[in-house]
């Protein structure tokens, strides 16, 4: 892919609020609309699922924004049950993998922001990362 567009892909993801997130994919549909029709048109289709994480504290964009949360949670058991071909029944390939996560699970990132995840469970609506209040719950 040609360093220009990732970086105007990168402009879309990266961007401190929502406002500023949808005039660089406005920009990026306008400026490769022609040239990469279909993904455009998958970005412009799925804009708000895209950028959805906008809704949620600012703390927890990072990990919102990674792609492989569940691919590098199994990278060890995929490794350690290649490794054994079939040699394991299906109780003890059970045991084998739950062992492994577990392990892995010590070297797991943390979540930032955690402290807002009750906010973010009790409903309270967050505006470009910032928890929003209603003006109805305030007169109230």
């Amino acid at each position: 892919m040609h360093p220009a567009v990732k970086a105007d892909l990168r402009d879309i993801w990266q961007a401190e609020t929502r406002a500023a997130a949808e005039a660089a994919l406005d920009i990026f549909a306008e400026k490769y609309g022609t040239k990469y029709e279909k993904a455009v048109t998958c970005l412009t289709k799925d804009r708000e699922a895209l950028l959805t994480f906008y809704d949620f504290p600012a703390d927890h964009w990072d990990h919102l924004r990674t792609g492989n949360p569940i691919e590098s949670v199994f990278a060890t058991v995929r490794h350690r049950t290649v490794r054994t071909k079939g040699a394991l029944s299906q109780k003890t390939a059970k045991l084998m993998v739950f062992k492994l996560v577990q392990a892995a699970a010590k070297t797991w990132r943390r979540l930032k922001g955690a402290n807002q995840l009750p906010q973010v469970i009790e409903g309270v609506t967050f505006t470009d990362g910032v928890a929003t209040r209603d003006t109805e719950t305030r007169a109230a």
